[in-house]
C-alpha cells in the first residue's frame, strides 16, 4: 500500500518539485506579464495570505550533478 505525505511547508514543497524535475532534467519556464498570485504563509487553511505581483520571466532549470 502506497502512503502520501502531506506537504507541511513550503521549503517542503520546494524540495519535492525540485527533486521530481531533477529526475527528469527537466527545464521550466514562465513568463509573467502583472500576474498577481496571493501566497500563503502556511500550507494550512487558516493561513494568512500576502499579495505578489510578477513581471518578467522566472525560469527553472535542473541537472544531476556539479562540475567544477
Amino acid at each position: 500500500m502506497s502512503t502520501i505525505e502531506e506537504t507541511k511547508s513550503w521549503p517542503d514543497l520546494a524540495i519535492g518539485l525540485y527533486d521530481r524535475l531533477n529526475e527528469r532534467n527537466a527545464e521550466i519556464v514562465y513568463d509573467f506579464d502583472e500576474f498577481e498570485v496571493s501566497i500563503p504563509s502556511a500550507a494550512k487553511d487558516s493561513a494568512v495570505h500576502a499579495p505578489w505581483k510578477l513581471n518578467g520571466k522566472l525560469k527553472i532549470t535542473t541537472r544531476n550533478g556539479v562540475s567544477g
